[in-house]
């Protein structure tokens, strides 16, 4: 969708009250008026327990619908509110991308002995010693669907591995041992094979399971009438299941089925790989780029800004980039906490909604706040999310030419009125540039709309004009209506 924005709605604090799918439901109309084109929701399956944020995985086919785990409804509400929401929010021409979590599975419904070989968490394919028994909760029965939409059952040998022996009531990474048992190959190569992340490793190698959860993925796509998916922990993940799995929703879905994949990599030169091994199948996540926004929050002037893009998916993979400032898992209190500070959130906001290039994410904690407190930044992003809508179109000329202040041009188009923007940032003192937005904007008058800066600017007959942006600032120039 052109200059369309996605937005994760959630953070990791909510509450476990069930209101999430109805909030979602009522806030539709809103989120289509300020910009959203696409809403990310979390795992909207049973966990293994209520509270869990749904990436502890228990029962994909339990959309909040059976009693199972104590419970009903998800920490988000029931299969009924899901589906209410969904259809609320593509009323408001708005897609749904649902949250999947296909690496592991967790709360097993009972404990099942067999032969394992402890491995060095530092050096996954070191054994730490000769096989042994272990006991673990690797069997999976779903007694409260009762074999509804699937009647697969999980054993231990549909996983490669576990992380707790319930026998010896000790943590470890226990490889399970079998014919043709072994960590998958085409995953991230951190701590020599990062193939198990946590509870039971789902063994992707394994034919039973590749058909089971292609059957789940077709099921749960058309069930819920999704428009795309978040996978999760892919690099966790044999990268060819990744590939079929798409393959094998779209032969259902169509081609245009969204996928983004969260990548959790800093290094541009993994992500190409990646890329290149799924074919270009789905859009990943730009870490990189999240990781530039959080160093240049951090330094302050000391960071030059020149290279904000640099060594970036938007930079190298324009059409495969989602762009994003911070996410749960990025924000204050997670695993892999980078969050970008406050001072500099509205300069990023700015970056990645402004920029011809990538899929700007939108995070919940960011619009709406976190732990319940409101955010200081809603209203900057409306009005970053006006500009994208009313202006950011036309080709970019760059203006990336000084340490600590930078920004570009959009040309506008001929297809919206008085299109057209220039975005400045800067980490350091107030600056300006003279910037040419070509002859036929001569004499056009200027003015600045974020609200950091009352004066006005008249181009002169080349169509040049002295933007100016405050210290520690952005600025965003349209054309006065």
């Amino acid at each position: 969708m052109e200059n369309g924005v996605m937005m994760q709605y959630f953070e990791w604090n909510l509450p476990n009250d069930g209101k999430l799918w109805k909030q979602l439901r009522e806030d539709a109309s809103h989120l289509h008026e300020i910009g959203v084109t696409a809403i990310w929701i979390p795992p909207a399956y049973k966990a293994d327990e209520q509270q869990d944020e749904g990436y502890a995985t228990y029962d994909l086919y339990d959309l909040g619908e059976f009693e199972q785990k104590g419970t009903v409804r998800t920490k988000y509400g029931t299969k009924d509110e899901l589906k209410e929401m969904i259809d609320e929010l593509h009323n408001n021409k708005i897609a749904v991308y649902l949250d999947v979590v296909l690496n592991h599975k967790a709360g097993g419904d009972f404990t099942e002995k067999f032969m394992v070989v402890e491995v060095d968490p530092d050096q996954r394919n070191k054994a730490l010693g000769k096989p042994y028994e272990i006991q673990g909760w690797t069997g999976y029965s779903f007694h409260g669907r009762k074999d509804k939409y699937s009647d697969f059952k999980w054993h231990y040998y549909h996983f490669s591995g576990t992380g707790f022996d319930d026998a010896r009531k000790r943590s470890g990474i226990f490889q399970i041992q079998g014919e043709g048992k072994a960590w998958s190959d085409g995953v991230d190569g951190e701590n020599g094979n990062y193939d198990f992340l946590l509870c039971n490793d789902i063994d992707l190698d394994h034919p039973e399971v590749v058909a089971e959860l292609n059957r789940w993925g077709k099921w749960v796509s058309n069930e819920l009438d999704l428009d795309g998916m978040r996978l999760d922990a892919i690099k966790h993940m044999k990268d060819q299941f990744v590939a079929q799995f798409l393959d094998t929703v779209r032969s259902e879905r169509g081609d245009d089925f969204y996928a983004v994949g969260e990548y959790w990599n800093g290094d541009l030169e993994r992500l190409d790989n990646y890329l290149e091994a799924v074919g270009h199948k789905v859009n990943l996540f730009d870490v990189p780029l999240h990781y530039n926004m959080f160093q240049a929050s951090q330094e302050g002037k000391d960071y030059d800004l020149r290279n904000i893009l640099k060594n970036t998916l938007v930079e190298h993979h324009c059409e495969l980039a989602v762009t994003f400032v911070d996410n749960h898992d990025s924000q204050h209190g997670s695993s892999l906490e980078s969050q970008v500070e406050a001072w500099f959130k509205p300069l990023a906001y700015g970056l990645i909604f402004l920029l011809k290039d990538g899929y700007p994410c939108l995070f919940y904690g960011d619009y709406y706040g976190v732990k319940g407190e409101k955010s200081p930044h809603t209203k900057i992003i409306d009005i970053l999310l006006n500009a994208r809508k009313k202006y950011a179109y036309g080709d970019q000329v760059d203006y990336f030419d000084h340490p600590s202040t930078v920004g570009f041009i959009r040309t506008g188009d001929g297809e919206h009125v008085n299109s057209g923007l220039v975005f400045l940032i800067s980490n350091d003192e107030a600056g300006s540039k003279t910037m040419c937005l070509g002859k036929e904007h001569a004499g056009e008058v200027w003015c600045e709309i974020t609200g950091s800066i009352p004066d006005e600017v008249t181009l002169d007959k080349e169509g040049n004009g002295e933007f100016s942006v405050d210290a520690r600032n952005l600025a965003v120039w349209v054309k006065k209506a």
